[in-house]
């Protein structure tokens, strides 16, 4: 069995855009007629580059090759052109292309990825999901009211959820990390207040930041949001220094996540040796693929933390998470975007199972989805932002007004 050829597809989201502006997928195909489909979470780059950047590394590596040779791919990627060092970009790349590996052998031996590496521990999967807006409603007011986010959490709950996120710290931007200015302070505080109001014991708050703050800053947010018993407060301080967000780790009793920036073991090994974070949320389609997940996961497993696989993306790295959590032992949940349904839904032949707030872990073989080519066909990519784009200049509470996502 040889790998032959590969397909991408750039997918265009419509609004509101759950999940970024775009996916990025890949489909190998062997000689002997088998195909496999990956995901691409890679963002510093257009996505059309993104794709050349496939292209180049699936002739140098894969052409040719047994889909199996998984570990090897790896290797030969993460020193590709003398580098052997944590890339984000090169790893997003590798991530698509190895997942669409893995579901090849699945197919190939009519068996789950999960089976393949260790078998199945999790029948099904707890999930969260963040508070997004209601179709009438506007996207800045919406995450800028605390009230309106707490009805929202209400019926997620009633809907079967047992941990909602939520993100009401403000804009991210390429200065920070920053000190928290009072109104995000105190409007974080309402947030959290008013949907423990709303959700009571039923629903874990998960309280989501995106390297906003330096490590001080991030301790005052921490006080004002911890008596409101949130499950964790996630990446509190930017990625490059997990030696600072040890700080927040140390001083709150909140546990702190992080992860959906970082890529390959060595990055994760950095946070958990620093003390950093109780909670990793590697997302498969950037940390270095499923191998490398589980890689990751048995070095936090050696440190008593847990994985939340964490999903801004599309499917099939959804399907990829899956995959993950059902085989390892120290799985904590697992990021939905809502319930798996709408357009991540109409991307797949037969839609993920979510079920009284769990995903059910399927044991069709491979990756266990199958994209939908004619909704792919339909949804091009026409735009020119990147998928996820932070605020170019500092922060200024004034000038900026309400935030209204990236």
């Amino acid at each position: 069995m040889r790998l032959e050829t590969l397909e991408t597809f750039i997918v265009g989201t419509p609004p509101p855009g759950f999940g970024g502006r775009y996916f990025i997928f890949v489909r190998l195909h062997t000689a002997c007629g088998i195909s496999g489909v990956g995901e691409i979470y890679a963002a510093s780059f257009a996505p059309e580059v993104i794709c050349h950047m496939a292209e180049d590394m699936f002739a140098r590596y894969l052409q040719g090759e047994a889909p199996d040779r998984i570990e090897q791919f790896w290797r030969q990627v993460h020193g590709s052109g003398f580098t052997h060092r944590p890339d984000a970009t090169v790893q997003g790349v590798f991530s698509g292309l190895e997942m669409a590996c893995w579901d090849i052998v699945g197919k190939a031996l009519d068996r789950p990825v999960h089976a393949l590496l260790g078998g199945k521990v999790n029948e099904r999967l707890r999930t969260y999901t963040y508070l997004y807006p209601p179709d009438d409603s506007d996207a800045a007011d919406f995450y800028n009211d605390p009230h309106a986010s707490a009805e929202v959490a209400a019926r997620c709950v009633e809907e079967g959820f047992t941990a909602v996120k939520f993100d009401p710290a403000g804009p991210y931007t390429v200065h920070d990390g920053r000190m928290p200015d009072l109104e995000s302070l105190a409007r974080s505080e309402s947030f959290c207040r008013d949907i423990r109001a709303a959700v009571g014991d039923k629903a874990d708050l998960l309280f989501g930041t995106h390297g906003q703050f330096t490590a001080a800053g991030a301790l005052r947010l921490a006080e004002r949001i911890a008596p409101f018993d949130p499950l964790w407060f996630e990446e509190p301080c930017p990625p490059d220094m997990p030696e600072e967000m040890a700080k927040v780790a140390a001083g709150t009793n909140i546990p702190v996540a992080t992860g959906e920036r970082l890529c390959t073991k060595f990055e994760f090994a950095r946070v958990l040796q620093t003390g950093a974070a109780a909670i990793l949320q590697p997302n498969l389609g950037r940390a270095g693929g499923i191998l490398e997940g589980k890689k990751i996961a048995a070095l936090a497993e050696t440190h008593y933390a847990q994985i939340a696989p964490h999903l801004y993306c599309g499917p099939v790295v959804a399907a990829a998470n899956i995959q993950l959590a059902a085989c390892i032992p120290n799985f904590l949940i697992l990021e939905s975007i809502r319930k798996m349904d709408g357009f991540h839904a109409a991307l797949l032949q037969t839609p993920l199972t979510w079920e009284d707030g769990h995903i059910i872990v399927p044991d069709t073989p491979g990756l266990g989805v199958t994209l939908n080519d004619d909704v792919i066909a339909a949804h091009p990519w026409t735009g020119s932002q990147l998928h996820l784009e932070m605020q170019g200049t500092p922060h200024d509470p004034q000038r900026d007004g309400k935030f209204g996502g990236g």
